[in-house]
Formats: C-alpha cells, structure tokens, sequence
C-alpha cells in the first residue's frame, strides 16, 4: 500500500508539469497562428492601399522623407515622391486652388535633410519657392507627421494629400491620424503594379511589421535593442 502510495504522489507532479507545458506550448502554437494570420490580413490592406485615393483639393501636399544621395542629390524614392508630389500640386494649382507644398525628413536645418533636398529639386521643377514648407527634424514616419502636423498647425491647415511610396501609404495615413491631422488623403508616387509581386510582397510584409511595431507606445524604452531591431527589419533605408 505504501508502495502505491509513494508511486501515485510522485508522478502526480509530474503529469501536471507535463499538461501545464503542453498547455503552454499549445497557447504559444495558436498565439503564433493568430499573430501570423493577422500580420498576413494587415500586409493585404497595405498593398490594397497601395492604389491611394482619387486627388482632393486639401489645404497641403506633403512629400514623405526618404534616403539623400552622399552627393546630396535624392535617391531613387524620395526623386519620385517630390517628382509626383510637383506634378499633382500643379495640376491642382491649373483646377483654381492654392494648396501648399511640405518637405520631410531628415535632421533640423541640415542642407542634405530629405526635407531640404526635395525642396529645392521642386523649385527646380517648377513650384514657387513661397508655396514650399519645410517640416525637417523626422527621422522616422512618425517623426515626419510630427513635425508636419506642427507645420499645418500654425498656419491653420487642417487637410492634407500624403505623396510616399505605393506600400508606404498605409502606414504613412496611420502615423498622419496620431499627429491629429483632421482630413487625410494618400496620393501614390508610382504604380504599384509595376512593382514585380516578389517586392511587393517583400515591401507589404516589412510594412506590416512597421505598423505593428510603432503601434507599441514606449518602445523606445528598450534602447538600443528597439533601434537594433528596426535596423534589422528596414536596413539603411527608408520607404
């Protein structure tokens, strides 16, 4: 009987500890499902917003920052979403309106600033220097519609046309409804087709992890591991 008894209160525990990690591995299985299932849903909301939407009259068309050249000239982003964002104010400057232009990006009052470069190449292209904003200082998408939103604030601007990337759109909108900016609309700076479908579903995914990862308040907390992490999800460059 004591045998029996000594038995029955020894593997006992161990039956329990076998059920609570099988419990906890199974927890672990569905949270991972559910986390990938979700990441998958919001990458095809990314690339569907991809298309941006019809132009509006707005009060500002704000170019989103991207990479400078060492040479000080654009990169191939930030080329295209000023080169897009020039053509889309002065076909609504020949409709009658009077909408402004705003550059971001980059390190406050710095000449190579994502913000300062794609404003002189906008004069190049023909925008008058007057109707140009300059909003610098963001080193992120989130910093971007910070200091854009600070810009609109003081002159009373309350709408807003976000020219980025096809797949940088999404996120771009998101970070822009944080900053307060009461009316937004998204205008792409290329055809998202013409992305081959490995890119895009390379750029919808990193995006995707973007938007998770900003949507954690505080986590710059965890410096440097946060800034370790993002590296390795964007690399060098911005979209």
């Amino acid at each position: 009987m004591r045998s029996m008894m000594t038995t029955r209160t020894t593997t006992d525990p161990i039956r329990m500890i076998r059920r609570l990690l099988v419990a906890a591995l199974t927890s672990a299985f569905l949270a991972g499902i559910v986390a990938v299932s979700a990441l998958f849903w919001l990458a095809w909301q990314i690339d569907d917003a991809g298309l941006g939407d019809p132009p509006q009259q707005t009060d500002a068309i704000v170019v989103l920052g991207a990479l400078v050249q060492a040479n000080g000239e654009p990169g191939r982003d930030l080329s295209a979403r000023t080169r897009w964002a020039v053509a889309l104010f002065q076909e609504r400057v020949a409709l009658g309106e009077n909408p402004v232009l705003i550059t971001t990006g980059g390190y406050k009052n710095d000449p190579l600033s994502a913000a300062e470069v794609a404003r002189r190449k906008a004069i190049e292209w023909g925008v008058p220097a007057e109707r140009i904003f300059v909003a610098d200082g963001g080193q992120t998408t989130g910093g971007d519609a910070e200091t854009a939103a600070a810009v609109m604030a003081a002159h009373g601007w309350r709408s807003a046309t976000l020219v980025s990337h096809p797949l940088h759109l999404y996120r771009s909108r998101w970070h822009f409804e944080r900053a307060g900016i009461p009316e937004i609309y998204t205008y792409a700076a290329g055809n998202r087709e013409r992305l081959p479908a490995a890119a895009r579903v390379y750029l919808s995914s990193r995006e995707a992890f973007g938007v998770a990862w900003a949507a954690v308040d505080g986590w710059e907390r965890f410096e440097p591991l946060g800034r370790f992490l993002e590296g390795l999800v964007y690399g060098r460059r911005r979209i």
